[in-house]
């Protein structure tokens, strides 16, 4: 590559590690093109973007992003995963694939200007996705949005009943007692 196109790469690499709310490195040797595709296809869907960039062009971009990123990360055929949003749903298509696909190796992340480890970068997947907890928070605001309705309709429903016992009792009186003339 000449200089401005690899200056272009290392910008690009930096804004986006900038950017992300996590990022992932990967190992992909062994995987063929059409797998690659595949997991690019699946992590887009998970609003996170797969792409292969050279070693020398990531580490640059790390040192200019100021984190300190362990050279062995950046060691043998690298790629980077950019995680726009949700590092629990990207971490969970990455596992997944990866049991399936065992040429993929999760070398480490970056998440919040810290870096962790494969072990560490792999547990996200074991966390609640951001769908699954607002879902929940969901679940809990029915929850306590019903009960005052719940609550308000039991105590109608012993008005009600306490009312009708009392039609039924005054009923069953003769008329005088119950002061109709």
């Amino acid at each position: 590559m000449a200089r401005p196109e690899k200056v272009a790469v290392v910008d690009e690499v930096r804004k986006n590690l900038d950017e992300s709310a996590a990022t992932v490195l990967t190992e992909y040797r062994g995987l063929t093109v059409a797998e690659l595709a595949e997991l690019r296809a699946k992590l887009r869907e998970a609003d996170a973007e797969y792409k292969v960039v050279k070693n020398t062009l990531t580490k640059i971009a790390v040192d200019q992003a100021g984190l300190d990123v362990p050279d062995e990360l950046l060691i043998g055929p690298t790629a980077v995963t950019f995680v726009a949003d949700d590092p629990v749903a990207a971490a969970k298509v990455l596992r997944t694939f990866s049991k399936d696909h065992p040429a993929l190796v999760v070398k480490g992340g970056i998440m919040d200007g810290e870096v962790m480890d494969a072990e560490s970068t792999m547990r996200l997947a074991d966390l609640a996705s951001r769908e699954e907890l607002l879902a929940k928070i969901a679940g809990l605001f029915g929850t306590v949005m019903a009960q005052p309705a719940r609550l308000a309709i039991a105590n109608l429903e012993k008005a009600a009943r306490l009312l009708a016992a009392l039609q039924e009792k005054r009923e069953g009186e003769p008329a005088e007692a119950n002061g109709d003339e």
